[in-house]
């Protein structure tokens, strides 16, 4: 099924996007972000999501990203919004010339976490694919869109019915950048049930 097909709906709709039959473009605005408390103490709820709503409890939302960031924290990727307090992302962070942070943030009632791994600057494009089975998901990230490497496992508190999920794009700094998605696809959960040890 193709994402873009489905009814979407804007949190904190961008002054300037575009939306095909193959793709999304979307210019971020300076100091758009998501993040809350943990570390920082500061609370960022500004960044703009475009998502679409399912019942469904298993299934797997695949998007390729292209990315012109250039300035600090530039970010866009895959996202799953419920509320400003529940919520995770990944995607590609831009830190300067040399580096940037592939990772994940998952928000649980108010606090946030940050996973990364350190990548080299000139990475402009990346796949990722979200998997949902019931209120357990999986994150996992690909060069070409066929061979995915697992980020990250988590659980989300308030994900126990209809979840919200799509695409975000954002620039914490003063700064913006365009971010295409395409590609975007709603597959049959690929993330496949555990065969070792039975649960408790």
């Amino acid at each position: 099924m193709n994402f873009i097909s489905n009814k979407l709906i804007w949190t904190r709709e961008p002054k300037k996007y575009n939306i095909s039959d193959e793709k999304i473009e979307i210019i971020t605005e300076p100091h758009t972000d998501l993040w809350q408390r943990t570390y920082y103490h500061f609370q960022n709820d500004t960044a703009p999501v475009l998502q679409t709503e399912t019942d469904e409890k298993f299934f797997s939302f695949v998007v390729k990203t292209e990315f012109e960031s250039k300035h600090r924290f530039d970010q866009c990727g895959v996202a799953l919004y419920l509320d400003s307090q529940n919520w995770l992302k990944a995607s590609i962070e831009y830190e300067n010339e040399k580096m940037q942070h592939l990772g994940s943030v998952v928000t649980n009632e108010g606090y946030s976490d940050w996973a990364t791994t350190e990548i080299a600057a000139d990475i402009k494009s990346m796949w990722y694919r979200l998997s949902r089975r019931e209120d357990d998901f999986c994150v996992e990230n690909s060069v070409d869109g066929k061979i995915f490497k697992q980020m990250r496992i988590c659980h989300l508190n308030k994900a126990t019915d209809k979840i919200s999920f799509g695409i975000y794009a954002c620039s914490p700094e003063e700064s913006s950048f365009k971010a295409t998605f395409s590609h975007m696809e709603i597959l049959p959960c690929q993330w496949k049930a555990h065969d070792g040890q039975q649960p408790d």
